[in-house]
């Protein structure tokens, strides 16, 4: 049995958090990867992971290991995925990390247009509001929503996004409408603590910088989707992506205030980490999305 063999069952067992999971996603027994496994620390002498009827954890010594054997086997893999390539042969699996957001909204369709056209590639989806660590935690790509920031990481642009301040006609009525930004620390808000700005709204200042307001009130929660129905309900203000907002606005459920003072420079980005070799699975994948929103906005 050679060592990548090996090292593979460890990464998907660590992945999975547990050899029963793991042999469920890879269709192989629980018997043969704890084979594997021990094999591997018989190999290395050490203890890579702690095992008990309860609990299941990498040792130190396992976790430096499972961090520089992702790279090595994501390593073997782009370089069999670029001999692939040049025979026209595209395959494989997709580790792919986006938000609940992203595949509740109309734009999701994209994931699922890929895996119609591509049968032979498996998008592993993880959905998760949080911002992962692609490399420590062995993503292949993300599709991420937000302002672009400095990074290691390599990202495309798939197309616009834009955030609302929403309310409802009902607590407008009742609160009255902020004429600027500073007004909303006395009124009621909903916050996202999905967004890293938590409950610090930034908004544009008078000049050309950025003003930051603290906001407060009767929800915090980690979702879009639930903050949207906690506003059209009325509770208070709230900061929602244009393609959560639309259907509520163009049903007057919610309306838009201090549009001009709202921040521009977001997007819909792919972003994927630097690699000697880059997968063609993912060149392809990333490909598509371009095209499909680059076909969209144009319809």
């Amino acid at each position: 049995m050679d060592t990548l063999t090996r090292m593979r069952a460890f990464i998907d067992v660590v992945e999975a958090e547990g050899f029963s999971a793991a042999a469920r996603k890879i269709g192989r027994s629980k018997a043969l990867l704890s084979k594997y496994v021990r094999e591997l620390e018989d190999e290395l002498g050490a203890l890579l992971l702690n095992r008990t009827t309860r609990q299941f954890s990498l040792t130190e010594a396992g976790h430096t290991y499972y961090q520089r054997a992702s790279e090595i086997v994501r390593e073997v893999d782009s370089l069999a995925d670029a001999v692939r390539e040049s025979s026209g042969d595209v395959r494989g699996r997709i580790k792919l990390s986006a938000a609940r957001t992203f595949a509740d909204a109309p734009i999701g369709q994209s994931l699922i247009d890929f895996a119609k056209q591509h049968p032979d590639i498996v998008l592993d989806i993880h959905l998760d509001d949080r911002f992962v660590d692609l490399v420590e935690e062995g993503f292949d790509v993300a599709v991420r929503i937000s302002r672009l920031e400095n990074s290691s990481l390599i990202a495309r642009r798939l197309g616009p996004f834009s955030i609302r301040l929403c309310a409802s006609p009902e607590l407008l009525a009742k609160h009255g409408t902020p004429t600027r930004p500073q007004d909303l620390s006395n009124m009621p808000c909903i916050v996202d603590t999905n967004g890293r700005s938590l409950a610090n709204w930034r908004f544009k200042g008078d000049g050309e910088d950025s003003v930051s307001v603290t906001v407060s009130g009767p929800i915090e929660v980690n979702s879009p989707m639930a903050a949207r129905a906690a506003a059209v309900s009325g509770l208070g203000f709230t900061i929602l992506p244009d393609f959560i907002a639309a259907p509520d606005l163009a049903a007057g459920r919610l309306v838009t205030v201090l549009d001009d003072r709202i921040l521009s420079g977001s997007g819909i980005f792919a972003v994927y980490p630097h690699r000697r070799y880059l997968p063609a699975k993912v060149r392809v994948f990333v490909d598509f999305l371009v095209h499909w929103f680059r076909t969209r906005d144009g319809a």
